[in-house]
C-alpha cells in the first residue's frame, strides 16, 4: 500500500516530468486544460443545455406571432443562441488535440538537440553519454500522442452533438 501514497506519486510524477524537460511540463499544462474544457463541455450538456433549451422554447411558445418576419428573425437568434452555447469550447478543445502532438515534437527536437550537444562535448558518439539525450527526445513524443489521442474522440463528436442538439431545437421551434 505504500507504493500508492501520495507522496510518492507526487515524488513520481516530478521525476517523470523532470525525464522530458521544460516541454514535457507544456504538455502536462496543454493536457490538463483539454480535460478541463472536456469536463466543462460534458457539465454544460448534463446540467444546463435542458434547462437553456427550456427557457428559450417558452420565450418562444408565448410569442402570438410565429408567421411574420420578426418572427423568423427571433426564431433564428434563439437558435442562434443554442448554437453558440453548444459550440461554445469545442474550437479551444481541436485545437489543443492538434497541438499536443507538436509540442511532443517540439521535445523530440530539444532532447536530440541536447544528444548532439553532448557527442560536441564528449568528442564521441558514445551510446551510455546519448541515452538520456534520447530518452528526454522519445519521452515527449509519447506524452503528446497520448494527448491528442485522449481528446481526438471528443474533438469530433462534440461538434456533432452540437449540430445535433441545434438541428433538434430548430425542429422543436414551430412556424404556426
Amino acid at each position: 500500500m505504500e507504493m500508492f501514497s501520495p507522496i510518492n506519486t507526487f515524488n513520481g510524477l516530478m521525476e517523470f516530468l523532470e525525464t522530458g524537460g521544460f516541454v514535457l511540463k507544456l504538455i502536462m499544462v496543454a493536457a490538463l486544460f483539454l480535460w478541463t474544457f472536456i469536463m466543462e463541455r460534458f457539465a454544460y450538456y448534463l446540467f444546463a443545455h435542458k434547462p437553456t433549451k427550456a427557457r428559450l422554447k417558452a420565450e418562444w411558445d408565448a410569442r402570438e406571432d410565429k408567421t411574420s418576419w420578426k418572427a423568423h428573425a427571433i426564431r433564428d437568434e434563439l437558435v442562434s443562441q443554442i448554437k453558440e452555447r453548444t459550440d461554445t469550447n469545442v474550437g479551444i478543445i481541436k485545437t489543443l488535440v492538434a497541438l499536443a502532438p507538436l509540442l511532443g515534437l517540439l521535445g523530440t527536437v530539444t532532447g536530440m538537440i541536447e544528444v548532439f550537444d553532448v557527442m560536441a562535448l564528449s568528442g564521441s558518439s558514445n551510446a551510455r553519454f546519448m541515452a538520456a539525450g534520447v530518452f528526454k527526445a522519445t519521452i515527449p513524443t509519447m506524452a503528446g500522442m497520448v494527448t491528442a489521442l485522449s481528446g481526438l474522440y471528443f474533438s469530433t463528436v462534440l461538434p456533432r452533438w452540437s449540430a445535433r442538439e441545434t438541428a433538434k431545437f430548430a425542429d422543436d421551434l414551430s412556424l404556426s
